[in-house]
């Protein structure tokens, strides 16, 4: 952020894209960073990472890919990154999750519904939280500092693993359905079906140490959070 005006890095390689983007997130009130391709969106994001809120990333780049980009930058930092591509496939989808991305655009698409997705995934990034530390046996999580720890040592996840986290350690002891997990963590906008929130669930289990004691299946309704 920067004077008060939320910051955008735009990394897309078609000039006449960038430039429709640019100007309708400057009508939004964004302050708009551009990059051409993936070594230039490295540069600038390492000069103005204090200030960036979001990236819009797209996949196919000459050089370095999006994915690329994507795995360097979350070396870095964990900020908010909205994939863009035009192809459709869910593998290409399932990629961009599986290192990081909190989000994925499909081109063409309508500056109503990128608008939409920008708030949305900017919403999740900066939700409100009412307890700043929370523990559940040997899990802690620092909410304003969005950082979780297992047995003191940090676990490194991505916005929508600590979304989904945050969200059954705050439900300990509850049994969530798959579709109240969805919604609660990553909002009711989220157009992700309940076989995301399986993967995601992986995903936590490998990272977490005892993550199968901690995050309990309940068969055929969902899932529960509690202490080993």
């Amino acid at each position: 952020m920067q004077n008060g005006k939320r910051c955008v890095l735009i990394v897309d390689d078609d000039y006449k894209f960038r430039r429709v983007i640019n100007d309708f997130l400057n009508l939004k009130g964004f302050i708009v960073f551009c990059a051409c391709d993936g070594t230039e969106a490295l540069k600038v994001f390492k000069n103005k990472q204090q200030l960036i809120d979001l990236i819009l990333l797209d996949v196919m780049m000459p050089n370095i890919d999006g994915f690329a980009v994507l795995s360097a930058i979350r070396k870095l930092s964990q900020v908010p990154i909205i994939m863009l591509t035009a192809k459709s496939e869910d593998y290409d989808q399932y990629i961009g999750f599986q290192k990081g991305a909190d989000d994925y655009i499909s081109k063409p698409f309508s500056t109503l519904l990128l608008n939409a997705r920008i708030e949305a995934v900017l919403r999740r990034a900066n939700k409100e939280v009412n307890n700043d530390i929370i523990i559940v046996g040997k899990l802690k999580l620092a909410a304003i500092e969005r950082r979780v720890y297992y047995d003191g040592q940090e676990i490194n996840l991505t916005n929508r693993e600590y979304n989904l986290l945050y969200y059954l350690m705050i439900n300990k002891g509850f049994t969530l359905t798959r579709e109240q997990i969805l919604n609660g963590a990553w909002g009711h906008d989220f157009e992700g079906d309940i076989r995301t929130v399986d993967t995601h669930i992986k995903q936590l289990r490998l990272k977490i140490d005892d993550g199968l004691y901690y995050i309990r299946t309940i068969h055929r309704v969902g899932y529960r959070m509690e202490e080993n």
